[in-house]
């Protein structure tokens, strides 16, 4: 549904979560051209998505692995933090800044669920 129905600034990272789920999900961005500068770096992590037009079509995979991907802005980069998550093995997300600048301690919340995440300096 639209924005009440549901928040488009979550879109990436439901999209995000859904490259897992079984079956075929779509997701239809309506608001904001460029909210679909992540999925190229899900590519990257083996996710299998298709863009047609406003709509992204998302096939699910069993698994993502990990890669190394960039941040292209505040929610693509959630996005890819979350997939980083769900990956097996290790996922290096570069370009940090937006992520640290829109969620405080992002990576000490994570840590306190189980994640086991870094920054690293330069990063």
């Amino acid at each position: 549904m639209p924005y009440p129905g549901f928040p488009t600034d979550m879109q990436s990272v439901f999209g995000a979560t859904l490259v897992t789920a079984k079956g075929t999900s779509m997701v239809i961005e309506n608001i904001f051209e460029n909210r679909y500068r992540y999925i190229p770096e899900l590519k990257k992590m083996g996710a299998k998505i298709v863009i047609e037009g406003r709509t992204a079509v998302i096939k699910g995979v069993k698994k993502l692995y990990g890669a190394t991907v960039k941040s292209t802005d505040l929610r693509g980069g959630a996005a890819l933090v979350t997939a980083g998550l769900i990956a097996k093995g290790t996922t290096t997300v570069t370009q940090i800044e937006y992520i640290l600048r829109g969620y405080e301690k992002l990576e000490e919340k994570l840590q306190k669920l189980g994640a086991n995440i870094q920054i690293k300096e330069g990063d």
